[in-house]
């Protein structure tokens, strides 16, 4: 092996000892990890090696540091089903312990671009709604959503109306049912809005997710893109084979 490759392997087999340590003592969240020089002396190695281990943890969202304070544990991640389930960012955050809320940055009329027209399949420059909101676990922004809706379909739709479901909103309201969703998922490097927005560092790792939501007729009806921060999110996917 190496000399590159022994290095690499060093801090891959440090950074797990440190998720054990963090794991074993039963550290929670805003608790002090050791120092790097105390993690040097436990473990036998450079305190390169230590500080490459603790930056791949910062990364991950296991840690976060404090410039002359040291690092400490991070808060967990926050889980988002992604299949076989009906329930929203509500129920799903109430079954993690969290308190959800959301906040509307802005709902305006505007006319459709292209790109958003194609997924919507309708005409270019018709008028939609721009529903912007950032959505919390807790007091922590976790999720920055834009969302376009038809106007024609949901006349009359105010800002009070978003601050709950959206999709329960649509059926209660407009007496319009979401019957399947197509997603994607990319990473995406945070910019300047989206670190101020979320609270976390520019250039920090986020996932993007652009929904085109159908109606029971197959008919898009709703096209949203959500930021999720990288460091607090984990998604879930279930297969089914039967």
């Amino acid at each position: 092996m190496t000399q590159s490759k022994q290095r690499e392997a060093l801090y891959l087999l440090v950074k797990d000892k440190i998720v054990s340590l963090i794991q074993e003592k039963d550290l929670n969240q805003g608790d002090k990890l050791p120092t790097e020089a105390s993690f040097c002396q436990l473990f036998n190695v450079s305190r390169t090696t230590v500080r490459i281990a603790l930056q791949q943890l910062e990364l991950e969202g296991k840690v976060y540091r404090e410039q002359g304070r040291g690092t400490f544990v991070s808060k967990p991640k926050v889980q988002t089903l992604l299949t076989t389930t009906k329930k929203g960012f509500s129920e799903q955050m109430k079954d993690q312990g969290l308190l959800p809320k959301r906040q509307v940055l802005g709902l305006d009329v505007i006319p459709i671009n292209s790109y958003v027209s194609k997924q919507l399949h309708i005409e270019e420059g018709k008028p939609v709604y721009k529903l912007v909101r950032i959505r919390y676990a807790n007091s922590d922004p976790i999720q920055y959503e834009t969302s376009y809706i038809p106007w024609e379909q949901a006349p009359g739709l105010t800002t009070s109306d978003c601050t709950g479901s959206l999709y329960e909103l649509l059926k209660d309201k407009f007496q319009i049912s979401i019957h399947h969703t197509i997603e994607a998922i990319e990473p995406i490097l945070a910019d300047e809005q989206i670190s101020k927005l979320l609270q976390t560092k520019m250039g920090s790792p986020c996932l993007a997710v652009e929904t085109i939501a159908c109606t029971n007729n197959k008919q898009p009806f709703e096209y949203s893109y959500v930021i999720f921060r990288g460091d607090r999110s984990r998604f879930i996917i279930e297969r089914n084979y039967e």
